[in-house]
C-alpha cells in the first residue's frame, strides 16, 4: 500500500481553509472585544468559547450524520458545499460589526456554520486511507492546515498593522473559497446512495477474481456476530480522550491568549505578537509529515510521549523568560513537539472505530478537544482576572500538558493496523 499525496495533498485544502480562518479569528477577536467594548479577559474566554460550545454539540452529532449521509455527491460534500461559501460571508464580517450586539450575532453565526462541516472535511481522510497510512497522511493533512495558521499569522498580522482588521478577514474569506473550489473541482467521492457490495466495477480478469475474492470474505466476516470490545480497549479509548482534552487545554489556551500576553508584558504590537506565532505555526508545518512517518515506523503512542515532554520542556522557561529572540525559539521547539502530538492523535481514535463508525469517532475526537477548548479559555481568563498576570499563563499550560503526558501512559491501543482488513483493500480497489 502507498499513499496517495496527490489526493491527499487535494483533501487537505479543507483543513487548510479551516485552520486559516480559525488561527486569524483566535489571534484579533480577543483584541477586538477588548479594544473595543473594554470587556474582561473572562467574559473574553467566554465569548471565545462559543465557537467550541457547537463544536461540542453539533460536530459529533453531524460526524453521525454525515456518515448516513446518501448523495449522488457523497457523504461528506453536500456539508462542505453548504458550510464553507457561508461561513467565509459570515467570516468577512466579524470585524465591520461595530456594536457588540451585532458582532456577537455574526460571530455566532460563524461558529454555527463552522460546526456543521469540520467532521464532514476532516473525515474525507479517513474515508479513503488505510489504517497503516492514515498517520503519514493525517501528516500531510496538519501540513496543510499549518501552513494555513502561517499565512493566517504571517500575512494577517502584516495585513492588520498596514490595513486594519478588515484586511485580514476579507483575506480568510477568499481563501475559503478558494479552497472550496479546489475540493469541488479536483476531490470525487464515490456515490454514497450505491452499497459497497452493490457496485460492478469493469477491470480486467485478475482484478475481478480479487474483487470477488475480497468481497466473498468481507460478506463472510461480516455475517459473523461483531467482535466484542475489550475492557482495556475501552479504558484505551477513555484514557486517548481524557489526554486529547488535557492537550488541547493547554494549547488552546496559549492560541487564544497568547496575543493578548505578548502586547499586555513583552509590549507588541498586535500585528507583531501574531507574526510571531508564525514561528510555532512554521515549525508545526515543517514537522508535520515527518512526524507522521516517524510515528508509522516507532509507533504513534511512542511519539505523542515524546511530543508532549517536549512541549513542556519548551513552555516551563518560558515562565522565565522576557526576550523575545529566546521566546520565538522556544515556540520553534514548540511546534515541532505539537505536531509530534497532534499528527497521530486523531489516527489512534480512528484506529479504534469500525469502517461505518469513521464519521462517528471523528465527531468523539472533536467532542474531547472542543471540550477542552470551551473550558480552557473561561478557566484561564479567570485565572488571569485574579492574578492580574497574563504570564501565568505557561503555568497553566504546563499543568495542562502535564495532565495529557499521565493519561497517554496508560493507553495501550490505537496502533496502525497490519493493513489485511479486507473491507479497505476492497475500498482501495473500488477506488
Amino acid at each position: 500500500m502507498k499513499l496517495d499525496y496527490k489526493k491527499t495533498f487535494l483533501i487537505g485544502f479543507g483543513f487548510f481553509a479551516s485552520s486559516l480562518a480559525w488561527s486569524l479569528y483566535n489571534s484579533f477577536v480577543p483584541i477586538m472585544l477588548e479594544e473595543r467594548f473594554f470587556l474582561t479577559t473572562t467574559i473574553i474566554g467566554l465569548i471565545m468559547t462559543i465557537d467550541n460550545f457547537f463544536g461540542v454539540v453539533f460536530q459529533p452529532l453531524v460526524g453521525m450524520l454525515s456518515d448516513r449521509t446518501h448523495t449522488r455527491i457523497g457523504k461528506r460534500m453536500p456539508w462542505i458545499l453548504f458550510g464553507i461559501p457561508t461561513c467565509a460571508a459570515a467570516f468577512i464580517l466579524i470585524p465591520r460589526a461595530r456594536s457588540l450586539a451585532l458582532m456577537m450575532a455574526v460571530i455566532i453565526s460563524f461558529n454555527f456554520i463552522m460546526s456543521l462541516w469540520r467532521s464532514p472535511v476532516v473525515a474525507l481522510m479517513p474515508d479513503v486511507t488505510p489504517s497503516p497510512l492514515r498517520s503519514k497522511a493525517n501528516g500531510v493533512i496538519n501540513l496543510m492546515g499549518g501552513v494555513g495558521s502561517i499565512i493566517a499569522f504571517f500575512v494577517g498580522g502584516r495585513l492588520a498593522d498596514w490595513q486594519g482588521y478588515n484586511a485580514p478577514f476579507l483575506m480568510g474569506g477568499s481563501v475559503m473559497i478558494f479552497a472550496l473550489m479546489m475540493l469541488i473541482f479536483f476531490v470525487r467521492e464515490a456515490d454514497s446512495r450505491v452499497h459497497e457490495d452493490t457496485k460492478t466495477p469493469r477491470q480486467d480478469k485478475f482484478l475481478a477474481d480479487l474483487i470477488k475474492k475480497i468481497k466473498e470474505e468481507h460478506r463472510l466476516k461480516k455475517s459473523q456476530p461483531p467482535k466484542n470490545w475489550q475492557p482495556g480497549e475501552k479504558r484505551s479509548l477513555f484514557a486517548l480522550l481524557l489526554a486529547i482534552f488535557f492537550w488541547f487545554c493547554g494549547y488552546n489556551a496559549v492560541e487564544t491568549f497568547f496575543t493578548l500576553y505578548a502586547t499586555k508584558e513583552l509590549g507588541m504590537t498586535a500585528g507583531a505578537a501574531t507574526t510571531t506565532l508564525t514561528l510555532f505555526s512554521l515549525s508545526f508545518v515543517a514537522f508535520a509529515l515527518p512526524a507522521g512517518i516517524i510515528a508509522g515506523k516507532f509507533g504513534r503512542r511512542k511519539i505523542i510521549l515524546i511530543g508532549l515532554v517536549g512541549i513542556i520542556a519548551a513552555f516551563v522557561p518560558m515562565l522565565f523568560v522576557s526576550n523575545v529572540t529566546i521566546l520565538r525559539l522556544l515556540l520553534l521547539l514548540g511546534g515541532l513537539c505539537w505536531a509530534c502530538i497532534n499528527i497521530n492523535s486523531l489516527p489512534m481514535v480512528v484506529e479504534m472505530a469500525s469502517k461505518d463508525r469513521i464519521g462517528s469517532f471523528t465527531g468523539y475526537y472533536y467532542f474531547f478537544s472542543f471540550s477542552a477548548a470551551i473550558a480552557s479559555p473561561i478557566l484561564f481568563g479567570f485565572i488571569r482576572d485574579l492574578t492580574k498576570d497574563y504570564s501565568t499563563l505557561f503555568i497553566y499550560s504546563v499543568v495542562a500538558f502535564a495532565g495529557a503526558l499521565v493519561c497517554m501512559l496508560t493507553v495501550k491501543h490505537g496502533e496502525a493496523g497490519t493493513g489485511e482488513d479486507h473491507s479497505e483493500q476492497l475500498t482501495e480497489v473500488n477506488a
